[in-house]
């Protein structure tokens, strides 16, 4: 298979494990918990979802698919009034699906578009990459999180 259908393929399937695994940690809580912060200095496992959320709208959707999404980033983490938890997953699940079409939707050479406005990364190729890092990064704060509040996923350890 040619790298070019290997990235793809592999980010698809590395993109939907992660989201998964957002579901696995926000059902390990009761609703009440998804938008509870237990330090003042962190967040809740429902503002990290908004929070990717619109990082996969802002960075794949609109940066690459051309949605038009507006971002509030500031409002990701701060939302006094967040969308119930069913909603919030729902919203995440949809800009993962965005995720998933434009990788399937990038031909060869679409890969080494130049992106504007966003240094150090300057393809697509490299929005995507920062993109799996960043969502990874974040389910990670997300199983701390379930741990803090009491409570497991019973998944077993990932890598």
């Amino acid at each position: 298979m040619e790298l070019a259908q290997v990235v793809p393929s592999e980010m698809v399937r590395y993109f939907r494990h992660l989201a998964e695994r957002v579901e696995k940690h926000l059902r390990a809580l009761p609703k009440d918990k998804v938008y509870f912060k237990p330090f003042i200095y962190g967040n809740s496992m429902g503002h990290l979802i908004l929070h990717l959320t619109g990082n996969l709208n802002h960075y794949i959707g609109a940066g690459i698919m051309g949605t038009g999404y507006v971002r509030n980033r500031p409002l990701e983490f701060t939302d006094p009034k967040p969308p119930p938890p069913e909603e919030a997953l729902m919203n995440f699940r949809t800009a993962v699906d965005i995720v998933v079409r434009a990788l399937e939707s990038q031909a060869p050479a679409d890969w080494g578009k130049p992106i504007d406005n966003n240094q150090p990364i300057q393809t697509r190729f490299g929005m995507f990459l920062v993109c799996v890092a960043h969502f990874n990064n974040h389910i990670g704060q997300m199983a701390w999180l379930v741990q803090a509040l009491g409570y497991s996923t019973n998944e077993p350890p990932v890598w």
